[in-house]
């Protein structure tokens, strides 16, 4: 068997994890320990990230012709791949707040929503907090004047009949308004 015929099921394998891939984002894990390592690996998972280390000629044949081609331009030394179908800022996110811990992992660059980034730009997408987090913010935000409201109705409604004592005492006073004289300006 040639060497190609047995390389071409790896390069079909990682064409398949990026066909449908939100973000693909590449490493530098040299330098982590075997424990480290473990942990990112779990980390990643829980968030729905697969995270493998391919050869980079590899990874260069199946990027060919795809939005993730750009990539090829760090595919330089030992590199892993951490690839996310759902949540597009996941990768990014775990593995900067990991690095933090371990200096020694180094994200070098990604394709997120077909847009290559940089080191620097893939920090800042990182800081992007998850979907489910934003949608909470926007519901909370969006409860927040209906809240306030029904709070307000709610003590109009526990003080009982005081809301309808000022209904009462307003056409009183417009009563008393009106029997009075107007006052004409000085002339």
């Amino acid at each position: 068997m040639a060497k190609v015929e047995l390389k071409q099921p790896i390069v079909q394998e990682i064409s398949e994890s990026i066909k449908d891939a939100a973000s693909v984002v590449v490493v530098d894990y040299r330098g982590l320990t075997v424990a480290e390592d473990t942990e990112l690996r779990k980390q990643l998972r829980e968030a729905g990230v697969s995270y493998k280390v391919y050869k980079n000629t590899l990874v260069s044949r199946a990027v060919d012709g795809t939005e993730f081609e750009s990539l090829r331009e760090v595919l330089e030394g030992p590199n892993a791949f951490a690839i996310s179908t759902d949540d597009a800022t996941a990768p990014a996110r775990v593995l900067a707040a990991f690095a933090k811990k371990a200096p020694n992992l180094e994200i070098k660059a990604g394709v997120v929503e077909g847009t290559y980034y940089d080191e620097k730009a893939m920090q800042t997408i990182a800081s992007i907090p998850s979907r489910e987090v934003l949608l909470s913010k926007l519901l909370g935000s969006l409860q927040s004047p209906v809240t306030n409201l029904a709070r307000v109705l709610n003590q109009i409604a526990e003080k009982g009949g005081a809301a309808d004592a000022a209904v009462e005492v307003a056409p009183a006073e417009e009563a008393a308004e009106a029997k009075a004289p107007a006052e004409t300006p000085a002339e």
